[in-house]
């Protein structure tokens, strides 16, 4: 089951909050000692989280679904780096990480218990039982839960590893494939310097926007790109910044952007990295054009997933875009969401 988008929270008695894990949803499927942990998308992760796995075998239940976020914690809280490296291919490897950086399976639905098929049952009834099911087994949470609306709106874009919240009414059945939940996502927004764009190579219109900020140092860096523009406006950028084209040599990344190390590589979407020697496949643009961009997840200066493009800046100096605009949430601990 999915949930829609929006922008705050939604009131209501009949609802029950809870927070939007920033990991990965999975489902569980158990059958005696088989046990299938698979992504949304149908992928197969039992081999790489072989600790959750043993998590599930003991609970008391030998036959049951489950629905919920796989999550890394380390010392300063949940780490999407760090599960982003649990997905590797060599056996040795998912063994020694399970040891190092072991994940935990954060539980938030029950979908069957035996030959029963829990799924047309109110959601506060599988909750209930959920908490029942999970209880005392070491590597598997259930996830909080709330009627407040005061203590969800704390969680909204407050930690790191929380995502937002995610909305359900007491009464929901389980509809796999509908967006019947709400998810309330909190959207910052952040003045970038242009530096430069993409082109679709089967047309004339801007594909992406590359975006910087300057650091301390007055060097400016590669935060991450703007992109999925409708149709008309990628064509209206590219009149707006072909003016604006300069040689690679008279430019500041004429070296390179994203040249530091990254501990999750290169996302699709993402700020990506580029060096000449990769071949030159965007247009470098004088960094004096400055817009507002709306963005989800920070992480090591970077954007995790594309940003949203919102205005141009014309009154906006690009000098004065600095990486500390940037918001990271703070991280917590999963023991300390309430």
């Amino acid at each position: 089951m999915l949930a829609r988008l929006v922008r705050h929270l939604p009131g209501g008695d009949d609802l029950i909050f809870e927070p939007k894990w920033d990991g990965f949803r999975a489902l569980i499927f158990r059958d005696g000692d088989d046990v299938d942990i698979r992504s949304r998308n149908d992928r197969r992760f039992s081999r790489y989280f072989p600790e959750v796995v043993d998590s599930v075998r003991r609970l008391r239940e030998h036959e049951i679904v489950l629905d919920g976020e796989l999550l890394v914690g380390g010392t300063e809280g949940f780490d999407f780096d760090a599960l982003m490296l649990r997905l590797h291919p060599a056996a040795s490897r998912v063994q020694e990480l399970a040891r190092t950086t072991p994940a935990s399976f954060v539980a938030f639905d029950l979908l069957a218990v035996g030959d029963e098929d829990l799924r047309g049952r109110p959601f506060a009834e599988r909750r209930a039982r959920l908490a029942d099911v999970v209880d005392g087994v070491d590597g598997i949470v259930l996830t909080p839960a709330t009627d407040d609306r005061n203590v969800a709106s704390r969680w909204l874009g407050r930690f790191r590893g929380i995502d937002g919240v995610v909305a359900k009414r007491r009464d929901q059945a389980y509809e796999p494939g509908r967006r019947t939940m709400i998810k309330v996502k909190a959207e910052r927004t952040v003045d970038c310097v242009v530096g430069g764009f993409r082109i679709f190579p089967e047309e004339p219109s801007v594909a992406s926007l590359l975006l910087g900020l300057y650091d301390t140092g007055r060097v400016l860096r590669h935060v991450g790109v703007a992109a999925s523009f409708p149709r008309q406006t990628r064509r209206m950028l590219l009149d707006e910044l072909a003016p604006h084209v300069v040689p690679l040599a008279e430019h500041p990344w004429a070296t390179g952007f994203g040249l530091g190390p990254s501990p999750i590589g290169r996302l699709k979407g993402a700020a990506g990295r580029w060096t000449p020697e990769m071949g030159q496949d965007w247009a470098p643009v004088v960094p004096d054009l400055v817009c507002e961009v709306a963005y989800d997840h920070v992480e090591h200066g970077r954007f995790r997933h594309p940003a949203r493009f919102m205005r141009w800046r014309p009154d906006r100096d690009a000098a004065s875009c600095s990486l500390d605009q940037l918001e990271e949430p703070p991280p917590i601990a999963l023991d300390d969401v309430s």
